[in-house]
């Protein structure tokens, strides 16, 4: 587990110190309404369990967004292919306090930029609810482009986008 820089942020994985943060996103239902929320506590614990276990089993996962200025970390950012998905994507998760001042581009940035130069991957992507209307203009600013529409394991239908290198202006 190794952890990025961004201009702003230190994305760093996540430990048991992060509880904290897990717990306060999580039991907030409008926050993390497409994150499964709201979660109990203990719900809560099991997510941040597995986005540490992500690490051990597929050699990468979700980093927290801390603020190089020092403070508590801003939410999670990260690379997830979670067991019965169809393939890897990009994830992120904000405390409502983070959002709309471009602390998601930033963080996203970085790690599509790592899964590229650092993993070799040939294409980053993420999977898009259709009511999730932050997140798709969070992918436009990253230069998203819809690639597909698939039906996923829980149920729902999705639009697949392929994000592009954050160096590259094709």
């Amino acid at each position: 587990m190794h952890s990025l820089d961004s201009p702003h942020f230190l994305l760093r994985p996540p430990s048991a110190d992060d509880f904290t943060i897990y717990r306060q996103f999580f039991s907030d239902g409008e926050a993390s309404h497409f994150y499964g929320g709201p979660l109990r506590e203990d719900q809560a614990w099991r997510t941040l369990a597995g986005h540490l276990g992500h690490w051990q089993l597929r050699g990468y996962g979700m980093w927290m967004i801390v603020p190089k200025e020092g403070g508590a970390p801003l939410g999670g950012c990260g690379l997830v292919w979670p067991e019965g998905w169809p393939r890897r994507e990009l994830t992120w998760w904000l405390l409502p306090e983070a959002r709309g001042n471009g602390v998601a581009v930033e963080a996203s940035q970085a790690a599509i930029r790592h899964a590229y130069d650092s993993y070799g991957w040939p294409m980053v992507e993420t999977h898009m609810d259709d009511a999730n209307i932050a997140a798709q203009k969070l992918v436009l600013k990253l230069g998203g482009e819809q690639i597909a529409r698939e039906d996923f394991p829980d149920g729902k239908m999705r639009s697949v986008y392929r994000l592009p290198h954050p160096g590259n202006t094709s």
